[in-house]
């Protein structure tokens, strides 16, 4: 399979069509974004570490029952995909209060959240990805109530997967972003999980593992991304 056509360019990675109408390739870049492109870099190796990381994860949740876009992993950087109809709602899990949930509602960092929190956020950058609710949603045409209804539901699916994946490798899921889009009537998880998605912290440290190191200029940045990568793939 080879690329042709560039469809996207994100901040994080690159879309090409390929000879198939049905599929698409990834290629995931080592440029760094945060705080909505109002900061930029790069990380060593960071797109070979989250294509990587992605690729298991996409292959864990569709051995789970998850419909996702993931087809193949065709080599360091690239990924074969689906071509999906991206819904621009972004779907948020907390089980750990961090991020913009201590700057919005005063809670204290770190705290474990009872029951995991499930907010949705526009897709748009020239906003700042605000957040929003259903009704929202259902307004500006993004998505219907049932749509809403599986996204939340394969969130919450998915949360509950991949916390007890992470904690057999000694990493806290703190929280994390998903997105999803149709493809032939279903609906897909898209786009990646991986550092720059999810906040990790160390079970027994609390060390920060994730894009956080390079939002905060905690350093690390590339040790941490790599160690992510060795965890998740079990390497020895």
């Amino acid at each position: 399979m080879n690329k042709d056509r560039l469809l996207h360019e994100g901040k994080a990675k690159k879309v090409f069509l390929t000879e198939n109408s049905d599929l698409v390739i990834q290629e995931f870049k080592d440029d760094a974004t945060a705080f909505n492109n109002k900061k930029k870099g790069s990380i060593l190796n960071k797109g070979v570490v989250n294509n990587a990381v992605s690729c298991k994860l996409f292959t864990y949740l569709q051995e789970q029952g998850i419909p996702t876009h993931f087809v193949e992993k065709l080599s360091d950087r690239d990924m074969l995909c689906k071509h999906l109809d991206i819904i621009k709602v972004e779907v948020v899990v907390r089980n750990v209060a961090a991020g913009s949930l201590v700057r919005r509602y005063g809670f204290r960092e770190g705290t474990l959240l009872d029951t995991p929190i499930v907010e949705l956020y526009l897709k748009d950058d020239e906003l700042d990805d605000p957040l929003m609710n259903e009704s929202h949603a259902v307004a500006l045409g993004l998505a219907n109530h049932e749509e809403l209804e599986t996204l939340k539901s394969l969130a919450t699916r998915i949360n509950s997967l991949l916390r007890d994946f992470f904690a057999s490798r000694k990493l806290r899921l703190v929280d994390f972003k998903l997105e999803f889009g149709r493809h032939k009537g279903g609906i897909l998880l898209g786009d990646e999980i991986s550092p720059d998605t999810c906040r990790f912290w160390d079970l027994d440290t609390g060390e920060k593992m994730d894009k956080d190191r390079f939002r905060f200029d905690l350093g690390g940045v590339e040790d941490a991304y790599a160690e992510v990568q060795h965890r998740v793939l079990n390497e020895n």
